[in-house]
């Protein structure tokens, strides 16, 4: 981010970010004499209890203070109050909470620079934030979350309770879980985050969070406690788990809130109808969502760069040749294919070799090592695609494929696939939002299979 863009988030710090790092530099800069100053009052107070000089046969301590542990707190204690300023908590998902806490064990540098690289992206998109950090959640609860066709406004279906395990215990797993699941829709729905008191409460009495209502003073809060009503009751099980129910309304803002996060994804053909004649071309848009860096970097980490050494690798529907790029680093042979003439041209520029085709128009050839594609999300178009390249395969040969996590989880149409394939196939769910940089939120799976 360009360190003279304003983040408008800065008002909730009463102040701007230069003036709060212009703090924090003066007081790093007075670290030094700081110390000398501790250590001219140590010896002070000691010169204070002699006579001529002469001390007395008692230690007197007066402690030890270290420049580098004074710089240490200080810099925590600068990215701690931009981050309560700011507000962060409200806008990070659990999974950005997480590597908050891994990040501020050992901070970067207080510049305006990293401050805006770091918090930029909730204060510049809150409400992207927000529905990103409640699809995350409902994703790890139900496997129907995370589908976009079952979450598009209108549909019915949702599941009205999710299952969590171990919520009995204070401190546990499931209560974590709990507190994650509350929290995502109190923030959706503009309600402060829960306290543990609400927590506790409904842990005791499954109708405690329905409505507002208020806890009574006891011997661990000396006054009465309003609890904000969330539309849920917590049914729990001596095995320690709990099953939780969500009203009609949070129902519908939680349909509502996935809904918008998932957006519509493009079609690269038209629907498939059965009055309709199976069809192969491609419309304008041609629903190009090239895989980020990121991605292509994980999936190549998982394949392992010592395994691709002169395999040969077709990517179809390359796109810009992202994965060419990573493949031919890792000393893999690639080949593509692509229908959009400006993208086979980006990909021949870099020289990669590129077929300009509908790839599922070419012929077959079954003399490939290893197939790497990121085929159109859109419907079930992806599994003609997957279908189609696995043909391209060499016995033994590996397709690795990115698909629309609605593969997995509602079509099931390439389940036999996978269990005709020789080691069967492997599903392994990307992160929520891992996309988001091409244009959609639709989550994603990877499916692995060998052919025999």
């Amino acid at each position: 981010m360009n360190a003279h863009v304003k983040i408008e988030g800065e008002i909730a710090l009463q102040r701007s970010l230069a003036d709060v790092v212009a703090e924090y530099d003066a007081k790093k800069a007075a670290i030094p004499d700081a110390v000398k100053a501790f250590e001219k009052a140590g010896n002070d107070l000691k010169m204070a209890v002699t006579v001529a000089g002469q001390f007395g046969d008692v230690s007197i301590d007066t402690g030890h203070v270290y420049a580098r542990d004074l710089e240490t707190g200080l810099l925590k204690s600068a990215w701690m109050h931009v981050y309560g300023g700011l507000d962060i908590a409200r806008l990070a998902s659990p999974t950005d909470k997480r590597l908050w806490e891994q990040a501020i064990a050992s901070p970067p540098p207080f510049t305006l620079d990293n401050i805006r690289g770091t918090f930029g992206k909730f204060l510049l998109d809150p409400r992207g934030n927000i529905l990103r950090g409640l699809a995350e959640v409902f994703c790890g609860l139900d496997d129907a979350y995370k589908s976009h066709d079952k979450v598009k406004v209108g549909v019915k279906g949702l599941p009205k309770r999710v299952i969590l395990s171990y919520v009995g215990s204070y401190g546990s797993y499931g209560r974590d879980k709990l507190k994650s699941v509350l929290n995502a829709l109190a923030v959706y729905q503009g309600k402060p985050l829960i306290d543990h008191r609400e927590i506790e409460a409904l842990c005791k009495n499954e109708d405690a969070l329905l409505v507002d209502s208020e806890l009574a003073a006891d011997r661990t809060w000396d006054k009465p406690f309003p609890i904000v009503g969330r539309g849920v009751r917590l049914r729990t099980f001596g095995n320690g788990n709990g099953h939780l129910f969500f009203e009609p309304k949070e129902l519908r803002d939680i349909n509502m809130a996935l809904a918008e996060f998932y957006g519509d994804v493009l079609p690269d053909t038209a629907d498939d109808e059965p009055k309709k004649k199976q069809s192969t071309a491609v419309s304008k848009d041609l629903q190009y969502y090239p895989t980020p860096v990121k991605v292509v970097k994980e999936i190549l980490y998982k394949i392992g760069d010592y395994r691709l050494e002169g395999q040969r690798v077709l990517e179809p529907s390359c796109g810009c040749g992202r994965f060419m790029d990573a493949l031919r680093d890792a000393g893999a042979n690639p080949y593509g294919i692509e229908v959009d003439p400006k993208r086979a041209a980006e990909c021949k520029a870099k020289g990669h070799t590129v077929l300009l085709k509908n790839f599922l128009e070419t012929v077959p050839t079954g003399d490939f090592d290893m197939v790497v594609m990121n085929p159109p999300f859109y419907g079930k178009h992806y599994a003609k695609h997957v279908r189609h390249a696995y043909e391209f395969l060499k016995p033994e040969g590996k397709l690795i494929a990115i698909l629309p996590a609605t593969a997995r989880y509602d079509h099931g149409l390439l389940d036999d696939l996978g269990e005709s394939a020789s080691y069967g196939g492997r599903w392994d769910d990307l992160p929520v939002g891992s996309f988001s940089e091409s244009g959609t939120n639709i989550n994603t799976t990877v499916l692995t299979i060998y052919k025999r």
